[in-house]
């Protein structure tokens, strides 16, 4: 039985996509959503798209898809913009980038030419392996917040977009922690008037984007959004956020592998993976700062997922290893090696080996999809956007986003069913437990 759920206001009108870094993920997704639109492909790897919803009893066969379940806008209404730090439009980038194929750009070279990125926020230190030629300039960072924020305007009014929602698909920055600045909102805009060092220019995007009422995901693990000035700010102006850091490749295989090890039981002496890759974000991780704040993103999901404080005589002390290596021959089709030493009956020793040769973008493409549907739907949901922090959408992020008093789920199928679970809630359907008593009753 279904009762009213929460206020959901329709997706009337476009929305506006707004990506800062507009290389080879935000080029796979645009050059993507356009082709889907254009009946050349198929959008395989969407949630939005693809996934189905089961609702009520197994035996009641309603599975409708999740796009006809909620209220979400319509891949005909999405229009596209970014920021860069190379003047090439969209087009230019996405065969720069490696990713697709001619024949999956040509026959709509004419709509990516029409793309061109505005001149993004850079600043060396944060990015060291990249030199920025399109470049934003401001006597402070607050002067180039406000130049986002006129950016966004602009966009807005030429798009004839209704709504937007902004997706960082930028490079991984250099690794901050948490200070003094980022304490308040009012310590943060202190902070963009004095040109504070420890304000990155992924925090400047988030910051224009909240003042502007546009919700903002974290494509990368960045510290931005999850801090207590930006939070405060996003509940604030009653905007949703989430993040961090995109679950692509190797992090997606060990949120799948662990909890299934942990479900049964086995235990683990040691995990140890190693990464090649050649794109831009291989180029950016070659340097150890970076490298620092992706390396802690990565290392964090085993040890919330195995719980060695629980199951010590299984995972305490395990030994977990994370390499990167930048090699460009290699390009986008990044290849993930794990080695699993585990342990089994009695204690016998065992391994699993693991060759993932993905392709990075391929896998993030339909993320920044699903993310962008999902954030305007709890944009249009006020008792979602009111929370600031959307943790139902923790199904795509390697560093899920959380209450401050909570520790964050990384098990993939929890993830799943607490996005599936929200979504239910939002139509005023039952959550679904999965205990089955009632069909023996």
């Amino acid at each position: 039985m279904t009762k009213k759920g929460p206020e959901i206001a329709e997706p009337k009108g476009k929305l506006g996509v707004l990506l800062p870094g507009m290389g080879a993920v935000a080029t796979t997704f645009i050059a993507g959503v356009e082709a889907i639109r254009r009946q050349l492909a198929r959008p395989i790897g969407s949630l939005t798209q693809m996934g189905t919803i089961r609702l009520g009893k197994r035996t009641e066969g309603r599975t409708p898809l999740v796009r006809d379940f909620v209220p979400l806008a319509r891949l005909e209404d999405l229009e596209f913009g970014g920021w860069d730090l190379f003047h090439d439009d969209t087009y230019e980038a996405a065969v720069k980038a490696g990713v697709l194929e001619s024949k999956h750009l040509s026959p709509i070279q004419d709509f990516l030419e029409g793309i061109q990125p505005m001149p993004a926020v850079f600043e060396q230190r944060f990015v060291k392996n990249l030199k920025g030629e399109n470049i934003k300039k401001g006597k402070t960072k607050m002067d180039l917040a406000e130049q986002v924020m006129e950016d966004i305007r602009n966009f807005r009014k030429s798009s004839g977009a209704e709504r937007l929602v902004m997706v960082w698909c930028g490079s991984t920055e250099a690794f901050l922690e948490p200070g003094s600045v980022h304490k308040t909102l009012a310590a943060f805009e202190k902070g963009l008037r004095s040109n504070h060092p420890d304000i990155a220019p992924s925090m400047i995007y988030a910051y224009a984007a909240l003042k502007s009422r546009v919700p903002y995901a974290n494509g990368a693990p960045n510290l931005t959004v999850d801090t207590p000035a930006l939070l405060e700010l996003a509940r604030k102006s009653r905007v949703p956020v989430c993040g961090k850091d995109f679950k692509t490749g190797q992090t997606l295989l060990k949120t799948i592998l662990a909890p299934g090890l942990k479900a049964r039981q086995l235990g683990l002496h040691g995990w140890f993976s190693t990464n090649i890759l050649g794109n831009r974000d291989g180029e950016v991780l070659d340097d150890p700062e970076s490298f620092r704040t992706k390396e802690e993103s990565k290392l964090s999901v085993l040890e919330y997922i195995l719980q060695p404080d629980l199951y010590p005589e299984l995972y305490k002390g395990n030994c977990h290893k994370v390499r990167i290596n930048y090699y460009p021959p290699r390009g986008d089709n990044k290849e993930g090696w794990d080695n699993l030493d585990i342990f089994g009956w009695l204690g016998y020793p065992m391994q699993i080996k693991i060759d993932f040769l993905c392709r990075d973008s391929i896998l993030a493409a339909p993320i920044v999809l699903d993310l962008v549907l999902f954030l305007d739907l709890a944009q249009r949901t006020p008792a979602m956007a009111s929370r600031g922090i959307q943790e139902w959408l923790s199904f795509y992020f390697k560093s899920p986003m959380h209450a401050p008093e909570l520790y964050p789920e990384h098990d993939l199928f929890i993830q799943l069913m607490k996005l599936k679970n929200t979504l239910r809630n939002l139509r005023g359907e039952e959550m679904i437990t999965h205990l089955g008593l009632e069909y023996y009753d």
